[in-house]
């Protein structure tokens, strides 16, 4: 964790660190209050269909639930 007076300092230290992939925590005092993340680190960007055809659901999973399950659940 760094505070505001380092970060100003070794700013250009602290994104080398971040896009290495290490957490880099910026607090004001002892309150952290940012976290510096390389922009490659970012969500990745979804692609659809990219599991289709992988997951399986047993058929069983359709069925309606038992008296006893539903009981298990807190249905019932």
């Amino acid at each position: 964790m760094y505070t505001v007076h380092e970060a100003k300092t070794n700013l250009s230290r602290l994104l080398e660190e971040a896009e290495s992939g290490k957490e880099v925590i910026i607090a004001r005092g002892k309150t952290p209050v940012a976290k510096l993340v390389a922009i490659g680190q970012t969500k990745r960007k979804r692609t659809p269909g990219k599991y289709k055809g992988l997951i399986k659901i047993h058929p069983s999973y359709f069925k309606p639930m038992t008296k006893e399950e539903l009981k298990d659940w807190g249905i019932e």
